[in-house]
């Protein structure tokens, strides 16, 4: 894709990403409860209630930070969207390019949506604000 191409390319909005990121998190969730369940049997409520209390275990690590992060980069990496950009038709692409987004960029981009959160989200609210549909 040339540079005038790339110049062309449709931003996905708000409530688009939005969209896609609710549904991203209901996979996610699935996904945990499932392996949770499997783990723990009866006990995995029990798990989840004592969360607080208990801290950082690997489990807790894994299900909250690892898996999260291998599922949208991972995916990114393989097929420029994850599932919920999938069925809301939109992509992750190189800004100047358009070409799909290099393994870096799409670790840079995840590390992104961790600082974009910590404000009270402001920066995924941004999107909403910037004239290229950017956060």
């Amino acid at each position: 894709m040339s540079d005038g191409e790339a110049a062309n390319l449709r931003y996905g909005g708000f409530w688009i990403r939005c969209g896609a990121m609710i549904l991203d998190s209901v996979v996610i969730f699935g996904v945990t409860l499932l392996a949770v369940r499997l783990l723990y049997g009866q006990g995995y409520m029990e798990w989840a209630m004592e969360g607080a209390a208990q801290g950082m275990t690997r489990e807790r690590i894994f299900f909250n930070w690892i898996l999260p992060a291998a599922y949208f980069v991972g995916f990114w990496i393989l097929t420029s969207a994850t599932l919920g950009k999938m069925l809301v038709k939109v992509k992750i692409v190189d800004a100047k390019t358009g070409e799909p987004a290099s393994p870096l960029q799409c670790v840079v981009r995840y590390l992104g949506y961790i600082v974009s959160g910590l404000p009270l989200g402001l920066g995924f609210i941004w999107v909403a604000l910037d004239k290229r549909n950017q956060g």
